[in-house]
């Protein structure tokens, strides 16, 4: 399974940027091996708007089945449930940690954005 991580650095060691959209970076790991590609998100970091979208189609392009975030708005939601990417809000601690957690089956899947569109 891919999991696509919302990180502030780009290493395993890294703590889960509470933001999914303008997340510095976002972590592809598999979640067996741990082995992992970095997706440097700093286009979308101060975009004026639709850095969720562009994160979401991205990370959708990679072939990711889950995201894990702090934070993740409506629009990025939508994009990320119509591809059938599952997502989970308020995730915090390493990356490494979080993905520990998830093998454990400790997380619950979102049913709907935890975060208001930005206008």
């Amino acid at each position: 399974m891919k999991l696509a991580i919302s990180a502030r650095s780009s290493d395993l060691g890294a703590e889960v940027d509470p933001r999914f959209g303008r997340a510095a970076y976002i972590l592809l790991v598999d979640a067996d091996s741990k082995s992992f590609e970095v997706i440097d998100n700093s286009a979308n970091v101060n975009a004026f708007k639709g850095a969720g979208i562009q994160a979401a189609a991205t990370v959708c392009d990679k072939g990711a089945d889950v995201v894990l975030t702090g934070y993740c708005g409506p629009k990025a939601y939508q994009v990320l449930n119509q591809a059938s990417v599952k997502v989970v809000n308020d995730v915090t601690g390493t990356v490494e940690e979080v993905v520990d957690t998830f093998n454990a089956g400790k997380y619950t899947y979102a049913t709907e954005s935890n975060a208001e569109a930005h206008w």
